[in-house]
């Protein structure tokens, strides 16, 4: 039995492994003021980041799902350890050596399975890169250089060989101290007619790291025509290998992911190595499975759902390569970034792109990409005969939901015109309607846009019904979402930077029912003007006003979340009150559009087509009275 760990050296390893540099490890974390960082929770889905870090005082504490503790808590939560196994794998990283009650300390038995198999492939990788350079591994370094990677290459991804016997791993790990358990139990070797052998033989071998560097597993790539086994074998599923959960390359990726808020999704091991070496160092992939929602999980804590982030497919241009991106499409909704599809001339991998075209042309696939939502209306549009109207009716009711799923408004807007030209209908207004009648993007109270596949929940109610809904459903990746947000904070928070123009806005000048919702209540509350002159019971006022629980929550959780900007003037209050503005004006501008459209026939009525007319002069003058003067058009 493992003796106890002292006490006093478990306190040595928590005060010396910072709380924030191994969170940082799993999530990108950002400045929650105060000294607290903040991120997207790793033990739940969520939206916006609940989840905050205080480095002064070692603890972390998620707001959403109520997970807290010290640095061993969140180590021993995310990967599933003992209380010894997480003191053991902080106190290695901290240099500390640890102390034993009741016995001394035997690292071969009192170390947990999980420290074990981790230690055995972190040996088996050394192992691996020492063998590349025999003999008999020529094979696989002609193979390397034969797809443009040089020594240093394969040294930057610990690209190695395993020998073609039946036993030389299992008998140098055996030589480490590894029983022929733990080797079984770690997948590098199988139990052969006289014992363990090794599982891998002959191949050339990728190590593939978890997010924090750690060898949980290897993808082995067959060199020789003799071997009949698949052309990749990877390790088989263990305790600390999950293939569902795991990304290779994501160990070398992930700062820089996090930085460019950017992740470039590959097919295999030479295309995540001819991506890194041709600069686009954010290339990931999957080891030996479809991407999947373990793997989104991963990329969105990485990329913590900012507006501008970007997940980038690359497929063949081939049948297969095109069912992969049409699987990719089904989990769109499930990232809050825009995600791309960027497919590889002639049917080559980035791998073969880099030898054909060099460097530069893997660069240009990426920046090249085509959002993967015109890529998935394409391929759909392109089963129906668009010479006939059926045809083309056909194809509109296959694709329009397509564009209605689109998270961003100002997008969806786009790929509705340009569905009505793809399919050659020449009422575009039809089909943007259409679109908007499917997306229910109504400025009409309760109105949601269609479900996305994983989200059944009730739609909250904002009007006076009561609600026991969790909260709203809201689109903060749409621009208009995000501007009608700050502008109703701003009306809470600092009403005196947007009385009195903000008092004169109607409800319907805000696309989400919620924010309508707020406004109404803002309204009925003696509008911003009343905030500006009775700060101290103005908030009172307005959550009295609120007709129900849900609109209630949402005024509270408006009043307090900051504003987006540092410095909180006049001069970003008016911008936000344009914005507003200026996208009613536009929804209507294309409103009366619509309706000129089809008043501009031989037959319209000339009286009604010119007041059409000089409505929408007086709505296109004023809308560009706001872009050239701002606040001061309002």
């Amino acid at each position: 039995m493992a003796g106890r760990i002292n006490d006093d050296d478990v306190k040595a390893v928590r005060d010396a492994v910072p709380i924030d540099a191994v969170v940082s490890e799993y999530l990108q974390l950002r400045s929650a003021g105060g000294g607290n960082l903040k991120g997207l929770c790793p033990f739940h889905d969520e939206k916006s980041p609940s989840f905050q870090v205080s480095p002064s005082k070692g603890l972390f504490h998620c707001f959403g799902c109520q997970e807290g503790g010290d640095t061993i808590a969140f180590v021993m939560k995310i990967d599933h350890l003992s209380f010894s196994e997480t003191v053991e794998r902080l106190a290695a990283l901290a240099g500390i050596t640890l102390r034993y009650e009741e016995g001394g300390y035997n690292p071969t038995h009192q170390r947990g399975e999980r420290v074990r198999l981790v230690e055995a492939h972190k040996a088996a990788a050394q192992f691996y890169v020492e063998q590349l350079d025999s003999a008999e591994a020529e094979i696989g370094r002609k193979f390397l250089a034969g797809r443009g990677f040089d020594q240093s290459a394969a040294e930057h991804f610990g690209v190695g060989y395993s020998p073609a016997g039946w036993d030389h791993l299992t008998r140098y790990l055996r030589g480490k101290g590894f029983s022929d358990k733990e080797l079984t139990l770690s997948g590098l070797s199988q139990e052969g007619r006289r014992g363990p052998i090794d599982r891998f033989r002959g191949r050339l071998m990728w190590p593939i790291r978890d997010i924090t560097g750690e060898v949980v597993g290897f993808g082995a790539r067959k060199l020789r025509d003799d071997d009949n086994g698949p052309k990749y074998l990877n390790t088989p599923e263990t305790a600390i290998y999950k293939k569902s959960q795991v990304l290779y390359g994501i160990d070398l990726a992930k700062k820089e992911i996090a930085k460019t808020s950017r992740a470039v999704v590959v097919e295999g091991y030479t295309d995540v190595m001819a991506c890194h070496l041709a600069g686009v160092t954010t290339a990931i992939a999957t080891c030996g499975t479809s991407f999947g929602g373990d793997h989104i999980k991963i990329l969105r804590r990485l990329l913590m759902d900012h507006a501008s982030a970007e997940v980038v497919f690359t497929f063949d241009g081939d049948a297969a390569g095109q069912k992969a991106a049409l699987r990719a499409f089904e989990d769109d909704q499930k990232f809050a970034a825009e995600t791309s599809i960027a497919i590889t001339p002639g049917g080559m991998d980035p791998c073969d792109l880099r030898l054909a075209k060099g460097d530069a042309a893997v660069a240009s696939l990426v920046e090249t990409r085509t959002p993967l939502f015109e890529f998935a209306i394409r391929h759909v549009v392109s089963r129906h005969n668009l010479e006939t109207p059926a045809g083309r009716a056909a194809a509109l009711d296959e694709a329009a939901p397509i564009v209605a799923n689109i998270k961003n408004v100002a997008i969806q807007h786009e790929s509705a015109v340009q569905l009505a030209g793809i399919l050659g209908i020449l009422d575009t207004q039809f089909v943007v309607k259409r679109v908007a009648q499917l997306a229910r993007w109504a400025r009409d109270r309760g109105g949601r846009g269609p479900a996305a596949p994983q989200d059944r929940r009730p739609t909250p109610s904002y009007d006076a019904a009561p609600s026991h809904s969790s909260g709203p459903a809201l689109n903060l990746r749409s621009p208009a979402h995000r501007t009608e947000r700050e502008l109703l904070k701003l009306a809470l928070q600092r009403p005196e930077l947007v009385s009195p123009a903000f008092d004169a806005y109607g409800a319907d000048e805000f696309t989400a029912p919620p924010y309508a919702a707020v406004r109404q209540v803002i309204e009925e509350a003696g509008g911003a003007e009343q905030g500006a002159q009775n700060a101290s019971d103005y908030l009172a006022q307005v959550r009295e006003a609120a007709p129900n629980d849900t609109v209630r929550a949402l005024v509270t959780e408006l009043a307090v979340e900051p504003i987006m900007r540092k410095t909180v003037d006049e001069i970003y209050a008016g911008e936000q009150l344009i914005r507003v503005r200026l996208r009613a004006v536009d929804r209507r501008i294309l409103d009366v559009q619509g309706t000129l459209a089809r008043l501009g026939g031989p037959h319209a009525d000339p009286e009604q087509l010119a007041a059409v007319q000089n409505e929408l002069w007086v709505l296109q003058q004023y809308a560009q009275s706001l872009r050239n003067h701002g606040a001061a058009a309002l």
